[in-house]
């Protein structure tokens, strides 16, 4: 796949014509910045990963009913969304303490407010390359490679439970040290929310 950016209408319109390089393109852009979503809602790596995964399919099963005046972008953060109220209601109900939460969350990943989006990819990005080098290694080989942990235990040459082992301390890192900025980031939101 190149670096060439797909106009949004003529991406939609290739998705709509079943054109696989479209998909691939639309999950390349768009993975990492849903899965920072997603789990800046839902605080788990796993059901975080789950979700995106869930949207990329409906995308690829709807794609016949996508129209060119959609935003891309903003269609698959309200698919997040979507899917995160789902999984949510299944296991507690909403609070209106934390509906208002989820729906600053979603009006800041909006169009108009993406950069918040970036910024928070930055930061998993500045904390990625600060982890250990050998976890860093098989992080990336997986998030970034698209490798199954069976397939980075036979490239590196070891067990299953290492690399499963490495990607869980990864996480667990990232998590640790993202987590007072992040707490800061949704006082301000609370705080700009709660004000208007």
């Amino acid at each position: 796949m190149n670096n060439k950016t797909l106009p949004n209408k003529t991406l939609i319109n290739k998705l709509k014509n079943g054109e696989a390089f479209a998909f691939t393109y639309l999950v390349d852009k768009f993975h990492q910045k849903l899965y920072v979503y997603a789990d800046s809602l839902i605080n788990d790596p796993i059901i975080s990963e789950d979700i995106v995964q869930n949207v990329f399919i409906k995308v690829w099963e709807r794609r016949s009913h996508l129209k060119e005046e959609f935003s891309i972008q903003s269609y698959l953060y309200k698919l997040v969304y979507n899917e995160f109220i789902d999984h949510y209601r299944k296991h507690k109900h909403v609070i209106p303490l934390e509906k208002k939460h989820i729906d600053t969350l979603l009006f800041i990943t909006s169009d108009d407010n993406s950069s918040y989006i970036e910024q928070l990819n930055e930061m998993v990005k500045v904390e990625i390359q600060q982890l250990p080098s050998k976890c860093k290694n098989i992080f990336l080989l997986s998030k970034k490679n698209g490798l199954t942990n069976n397939e980075i235990s036979e490239l590196l040459g070891i067990s299953l439970k290492t690399v499963e082992y490495h990607i869980t301390k990864s996480f667990y890192i990232i998590r640790k040290n993202l987590d007072l900025k992040m707490r800061c980031i949704l006082f301000l939101i609370y705080h700009i929310a709660f004000n208007y």
